[in-house]
């Protein structure tokens, strides 16, 4: 069997007159122009190779923002080889902290026309001309479920006081570095204690507070499940109307309603999410445009 190489990667925009401009780099091994990209590490999630690769072939942080459409092709060696790509917010720059400046000699900021006619191959192209299409985005959430916290059946106690077992404290901390991709600047949990300690060790490492909301909470018992979903995604809503990106976190009975009632997809059956699971929602001045499952 032939082995299939994965990369990631992404077209990171900035603002530029009435427009934006794209970042590209050229590689003098090959001496062509493309998106900046690299092979994943052993174990990394693909979005924060995308991020990492990124800033060390530009020197660019940047804030993954909306999955495009991934490519697969062959590659000189003859290896299948997929990359997946996200839209990215330029946040800060360090050039001086190039990684990979053997590989890459040269970046250019374009506009999205000079940089399809400069692009080398066409599969990069196609993903510039999806980026193009997309509408501004305004706010990136991080949403996710908490992680596991046990037997609802074996907690002797109140449930809005059970807490994160081993593997959910495990998972929270895997959760954390992946979540400080979106940079946020707000942390905002349901109110039981395991949604809270799910995105203590994110708090811990932005040194951010977790802010309790009970819009987040599932239905109470005989509250309308549809109404719940409603006001949560009105919630999370008005939340990406204030322009930050932020991470939320909520509970299994109410994300699927709130995900669909957010995208306007008429179902929730394509929105479960296991615990400890999430998904990365990007907001436009006219709502959410699109989630990406984590």
């Amino acid at each position: 069997m032939v082995a299939l190489i994965r990369a990631a990667g992404g077209v990171v925009w900035r603002p530029a007159g009435r427009g934006v401009e794209i970042c590209l780099v050229h590689r003098e091994r090959y001496d062509d122009w493309s998106l900046p990209k690299g092979k994943l590490e052993a174990g990394e999630h693909p979005l924060a190779a995308a991020v990492r690769e990124v800033a060390e072939e530009t020197g660019v942080h940047a804030v993954p923002q909306v999955r495009l459409p991934g490519v697969r092709y062959t590659v000189r060696e003859g290896f299948p080889k997929t990359v997946d790509y996200w839209s990215m917010r330029y946040a800060t720059e360090e050039p001086a902290l190039v990684e990979d400046s053997d590989e890459v000699n040269e970046t250019r900021w374009l506009s999205v026309d000079d940089a399809l006619a400069l692009l080398t191959y066409s599969h990069d192209t196609g993903v510039v001309r999806d980026f193009a299409v997309l509408p501004p985005v305004t706010t990136v959430c991080g949403l996710v479920r908490h992680a596991h916290a046990g037997k609802r059946s074996t907690w002797s106690g109140p449930d809005s006081a059970r807490p994160l077992d081993r593997p959910g404290r495990d998972r929270a901390a895997e959760l954390a570095p992946l979540l400080a991709l979106v940079r946020p600047a707000r942390l905002t949990s349901a109110t039981p204690l395991r949604c809270v300690q799910t995105l203590e060790p994110l708090a811990g490492l932005l040194d951010l507070p977790v802010v309790a909301d009970s819009a987040l909470d599932e239905p109470k018992p005989g509250q309308d499940p549809q109404e719940k979903a409603l006001s949560t995604a009105g919630r999370l809503a008005e939340l990406a109307s204030e322009g930050t990106d932020f991470v939320a976190c909520s509970q299994g009975k109410v994300l699927p309603g709130a995900l669909s009632q957010l995208l306007g997809t008429g179902s929730s059956d394509n929105h479960h999410t296991p615990k400890g699971g999430g998904w990365l929602v990007a907001f436009t001045a006219e709502g959410a445009l699109a989630a990406d499952r984590l």
